[in-house]
């Protein structure tokens, strides 16, 4: 089903750019799944579906012109369900990361949450935002082609209070930018922490590891973890450590001094050197073989690398399979557990507020 095309221009005559939407399957409950494709100017194309709000496939130009997906998933309905399932390219929440315990407060009233990884709650819980159905709404803005996701999670779900109203607005631009809008609002005090899960390889999804792509992060500090991975409440120089990107670095030149400790690779929240909320450079990966660069724009405070430590063998799109260090993950967000940390940058959203937050995955070649 072809929702609109249109050229360069904005006239409505050539088929330049186009969003489609297309039936993708049924969940376990029955619940039609749709796919939505977007396509810019210059080739570049984006497919979501409405369960998670996921992105499915992302086919970015490299350094000859030859476009190839980039991110991992999954070709049905009941892959992204099952239990293999490692968020992939989803919308996380409502608390992305860990909370310790499973606990929190606010205004002196205790909450528990769903403890799916013991002793701790990770990325909202077992039934988070990647498996509910999202209503989905595609249109032209300014910027670009866009669809817009909305759910409304209601108060107790998971253990967290308040009924809080979601919208997350991906747009697809003509500078080959995917823009992601998060906003929130809720009838009673809560927390909420929204990123988007995607699995990125720059050579291709299933093209083996990232350990060659080069990294670099605008970040001096990092939280340090437990063996839980729950943040001590420190923010530490990551100057003089295995976890330096401050310059560009090759994923895989330290990777191994992780291997026999958690977490077994990658797996840190990094501090931002931008902390006033404004939209600014977070990160930049690089593959050389094939000269695609990707850097990411946040409003956030923190930015969580991971390297795919627990792709075990896992069987993905197009028969490919994903093996460990197979992709990165670099999910803007708040601090994990900040709830459980005054330190931390507040993730407390109020009756009367909105939640608003912003990240951008820009794509080129060098």
């Amino acid at each position: 089903m072809l929702i609109a095309k249109k050229n360069c221009k904005g006239h409505q005559e050539m088929d330049k750019t186009s969003i489609q939407g297309s039936f993708f399957g049924r969940t376990s409950e029955g619940i039609p799944v749709e796919e939505y494709t977007l396509v810019n100017c210059n080739g570049m194309l984006v497919r979501f579906i409405t369960l998670g709000g996921v992105i499915r496939e992302l086919h970015t130009p490299g350094r000859k012109g030859t476009f190839t997906d980039v991110v991992l998933g999954f070709d049905s309905v009941a892959e992204y369900e099952g239990s293999d399932n490692p968020y992939f390219g989803s919308i996380v929440g409502r608390y992305a990361n860990r909370i310790a315990q499973g606990k929190f407060s606010i205004d002196d009233e205790n909450y528990t949450l769903a403890r799916n990884q013991p002793p701790n709650s990770l990325h909202g819980g077992f039934r988070s935002f990647k498996d509910v159905v999202w209503k989905a709404i595609a249109r032209y803005s300014s910027p670009g082609q866009a669809i817009t996701f909305k759910y409304k999670s209601h108060d107790g779900e998971e253990g967290y209070p308040g009924n809080l109203s979601v919208t997350v607005t991906y747009t697809l631009t003509d500078k080959n930018e995917l823009k992601i809008e998060y906003t929130a609002t809720t009838d009673k005090p809560t927390i909420v922490n929204l990123t988007n899960h995607s699995y990125f390889n720059l050579s291709g999804a299933g093209a083996g590891d990232i350990l060659n792509h080069v990294l670099m992060l605008l970040a001096d500090k990092y939280t340090p973890v437990d063996d839980t991975l729950i943040p001590t409440g420190e923010i530490a120089p990551v100057e003089d450590t295995s976890l330096d990107f401050t310059a560009s670095t090759r994923i895989g030149a330290r990777i191994d001094q992780f291997v026999n400790t958690p977490p077994a690779g990658y797996d840190h929240n990094y501090v931002l050197n931008s902390q006033d909320g404004s939209l600014a450079l977070a990160a930049q990966a690089y593959e050389p073989n094939f000269g695609r660069l990707m850097e990411v724009f946040t409003t956030e405070p923190g930015i969580q690398l991971y390297t795919g430590n627990l792709l075990d063998r896992i069987k993905g799109k197009n028969g490919m399979t994903y093996l460990k260090n197979g992709a990165l993950c670099l999910e803007c967000q708040h601090y994990p557990d900040s709830p459980n940390n005054s330190n931390f940058p507040s993730t407390v959203l109020r009756v009367g507020e909105q939640y608003r937050e912003t990240t951008i995955y820009k794509f080129s070649t060098k």
